[in-house]
């Protein structure tokens, strides 16, 4: 059963719904759907305000948008490295080397489908169990308080339970995750290329499912609840 994330969003003040990422058999049920045009060039982030109004994507090996999405989460073969790496270095100076990007290509991986559909939007309960990531678009305030929520239970010699890898917005929604099934967060939206598409004080805060589970359970005790969060929101209310 999908945890329940209401109180979460209450009290942190989160208005966007939260984004699914699900690898299904079957895409009937995400309805409505739309989809990129096989051959079309577009990024997936461009479906962000339909997302909003309650409409999925489904991407599949022929039908992906722009080519990165098509390598990182489908593992389609878009463009051979050396022009991947021309493209990323010498044209867009996204590393100070050539064998610097190789060597970030080579450890980066993709994601390996389990089903034809990858379905990226709002969330639908009753399909929770293809369900591999969750997304949350926030502000920095938000932000901060989803990181907290995210340390609540970690402890000083834990692996980190957030990061904010390098990557491409698609590739930080999940083939970044190490493994899906510990409690991990990657702060996200922080590729340029990808920002266009959301209002420009909007990050993205993406969770395993594990990790979902725990932000929805942080009850009474947690920071929720306390003076420091209450402060702040007092704050912006009167600015």
């Amino acid at each position: 059963m999908q945890p329940d994330p209401s109180r979460l969003l209450e009290r942190i003040g989160v208005t966007f719904p939260l984004i699914g990422f699900y690898d299904a058999p079957d895409a009937s049920p995400f309805a409505p759907v739309v989809e990129v045009e096989p051959g079309q060039q577009r990024c997936l982030f461009a479906f962000f305000t339909r997302w909003l109004a309650g409409d999925t994507l489904r991407m599949t090996r022929e039908s992906y948008g722009c080519r990165g999405a098509g390598s990182c989460l489908l593992g389609v073969a878009t463009r051979s490295q050396e022009d991947l790496i021309t493209f990323l270095v010498d044209e867009e100076g996204l590393k100070s080397s050539r064998d610097l990007m190789r060597r970030w290509i080579d450890r980066r991986g993709s994601y390996v489908p389990e089903h034809a559909n990858l379905l990226i939007g709002p969330l639908r309960p009753d399909q929770y169990g293809h369900l591999k990531t969750v997304t949350f678009y926030v502000n920095p305030d938000q932000l901060a308080a989803l990181i907290l929520g995210a340390n609540y239970h970690s402890g000083p010699d834990d692996p980190a339970p957030v990061a904010a890898p390098f990557g491409s917005g698609c590739s930080q929604l999940l083939p970044l995750f190490a493994d899906l099934a510990v409690p991990q967060a990657i702060v996200g939206a922080t590729d340029i290329a990808m920002r266009q598409w959301l209002p420009p004080d909007t990050l993205a805060f993406t969770v395993t499912i594990p990790m979902f589970a725990q932000l929805c359970e942080l009850d009474e005790k947690s920071f929720l609840y306390k003076p420091f969060l209450r402060r702040l929101q007092d704050v912006r209310t009167r600015a």
